[in-house]
């Protein structure tokens, strides 16, 4: 960790990580549907009645996903009044990392000037953010860190088949942040992680550095490939059963929830889970619509704008849930 005396962190009674800030960034540029439809065969009609989503962000060029984390990272270190000196870890929700090495986690962690405390990327396409939480989570429950910065973030324009309609239409680039401490009373009360590699290619990005990239191909070949139809059944199932888990876990019932707060894929998704939790949709943040599916920044996004414009509120109950490329997919349940 961070370059404190050994036992620094220890304290008495039950640890939980509580979050004590959240922070997003969005790139300046939006495409519409309507600016799509001039680059595919599409319309604003079709991509919504499909998806819900009507725009999205991308980032500008030379703009990569570290200079997004950052700025997401800045606003949520403000919201919980720390220091870049009062961290001892950063984790790094993506899939589309600045470099192969170092993490981005790494040169965030320069930028801020937070040299010394752990920093690392964790991988697990959609269900990043729920992933890199739940790894700061832990080290938090056991005393190693008592103040965890973690980011999703992606830039998932730079790997889209921007000429293949059914993919190019759903995704967008953004960041979100939370600041983790450690608190005796409230915070992240279970997370729940699960992966089946079996069903990679419904869903996944067919090259890399051991797999080699395609030297005939723009971008060496790195595009996001989906089976569209076969992907929405496996989350719809994946992720009612996570829900179920959760809730189970703690003896709790779907009325104790104050927010559903899910991956913004795709709204119908969105609302297949809530009528399978029996929530109205005004319990539901939806970013989906403004955003696209940002992949492992789409929660900390909306966690962000819900906190930020007063809806979720201290004492609240949080759920978050995703599913991703790998197949991947988690929750999180959380007193705010």
């Amino acid at each position: 960790m961070s370059e404190r005396e050994p036992g620094s962190h220890a304290i008495s009674g039950r640890i939980y990580a509580r979050i004590a800030g959240t922070g997003s960034y969005l790139p300046d540029k939006l495409l519409t549907n309507d600016d799509l439809a001039k680059q595919v065969d599409t319309s604003d009609e079709w991509i919504r009645s499909r998806t819900g989503i009507r725009q999205r962000h991308i980032a500008a060029e030379g703009q990569t996903t570290g200079d997004l984390g950052y700025e997401a990272a800045l606003k949520a270190m403000e919201a919980a009044g720390v220091s870049a000196a009062d961290l001892d870890m950063i984790v790094v929700g993506t899939t589309t990392p600045d470099l192969i090495f170092p993490s981005t986690a790494c040169l965030i962690q320069a930028r801020l000037g937070a040299n010394g405390c752990a920093a690392m990327d964790v991988n697990a396409a959609c269900s990043g953010f729920v992933y890199a939480l739940s790894v700061a989570d832990k080290f938090i429950r056991c005393g190693d860190a008592r103040t965890v910065l973690v980011i999703g973030a992606e830039t998932l324009s730079r790997i889209v088949d921007w000429t293949e309609r059914t993919t190019c239409v759903l995704f967008g680039d953004g960041a979100g942040a939370v600041v983790l401490k450690a608190d005796s009373e409230t915070g992240i009360l279970s997370t729940h992680l699960h992966a089946d590699g079996g069903k990679k290619e419904l869903l996944w990005n067919p090259v890399g550095v051991s797999v080699g990239f395609q030297a005939d191909q723009p971008n060496g070949g790195a595009r996001i490939k989906m089976k569209g139809n076969d992907v929405f059944k496996y989350a719809v199932k994946a992720l009612d059963s996570v829900v179920d888990e959760t809730l189970e876990a703690n003896g709790l019932t779907q009325q104790d929830l104050d927010w559903l707060i899910p991956h913004q894929a795709n709204l119908r998704i969105i609302e297949a889970t809530a009528k399978r939790l029996g929530m109205p949709m005004e319990r539901v943040v939806v970013t989906v619509d403004r955003h696209g599916n940002t992949s492992a920044a789409s929660v900390p996004l909306a966690l962000d704008e819900a906190v930020r414009s007063g809806r979720v509120q201290r004492g609240q109950l949080l759920l978050f849930e995703a599913f991703g490329g790998g197949f991947t997919w988690g929750s999180a349940l959380l007193r705010y």
